[in-house]
């Protein structure tokens, strides 16, 4: 019996259809990985021919502000008015504002300044430059956007905080440094005629905080 030799032919070229088609599927497949890992981009800071200062990098639009950073209010952002230190706070001085400005200054202000703001802080002790204190009277008389201003740029050998403490956060120390100044000049009659009672209450005892129970 003679061999089928026509469906032999077809069923080989039917193999080499196939062989075709995924060869040519295989190209496209490398070629789309291709472009893809070797996208079109620039490092950081990279050179570029295609711009006249050979840099890839663009400077920015000219009057460009980030989201959020425009600071349009001169007294909250800078403690000045008209480029001049205010004698005014951007905000009511409440009790809470003056009770966050002691907590934060005596985590940012206290080791230099001390707890009464006389530059006797801790730090001071150990050798670091005695601050002045801000019973001064050049400091007493000074406007409060002058301390705002040395909290938001430094002054001397005393660097800026800008990074550690809010804008909110610098007004209430700044409050709380005159509440310090005030304590040392304060009369009776500088106390709410309501609040005069309390003058002569004596101060109760803070408890002492409690002992764990630990093995030895």
């Amino acid at each position: 019996m003679l061999p089928n030799v026509g469906n032999r032919q077809l069923g080989v070229g039917r193999s080499s259809a196939r062989a075709a088609v995924i060869a040519a599927a295989c190209l496209a497949l490398a070629g789309c990985r291709q472009d893809m890992h070797d996208a079109p981009r620039y490092d950081p800071l990279e050179q570029s021919a295609f711009f006249a200062n050979g840099s890839a990098a663009r400077p920015l639009v000219a009057n460009t502000v980030a989201r959020g950073h425009l600071r349009e209010d001169e007294l909250l952002y800078t403690g000045k008015i008209n480029g001049q230190a205010s004698t005014e706070f951007p905000m009511p001085v409440t009790k809470a504002v003056l009770d966050r400005g002691q907590e934060r200054f005596n985590v940012y202000c206290a080791p230099c300044h001390g707890r009464t703001g006389e530059g006797n802080g801790m730090i001071v002790q150990r050798g670091f430059r005695q601050p002045p204190s801000y019973h001064e009277e050049r400091l007493r008389t000074a406007p409060v956007g002058y301390f705002f201003d040395v909290m938001t740029n430094g002054f001397g050998a005393m660097q800026d905080y800008s990074s550690q403490v809010t804008v909110p956060d610098r007004w209430a120390i700044t409050a709380y440094i005159r509440v310090l100044q005030l304590s040392r000049s304060a009369t009776v009659n500088d106390v709410p005629a309501d609040r005069r009672g309390d003058l002569d209450r004596p101060v109760e005892p803070q408890a002492a905080p409690a002992q764990e129970n630990r093995q030895p």
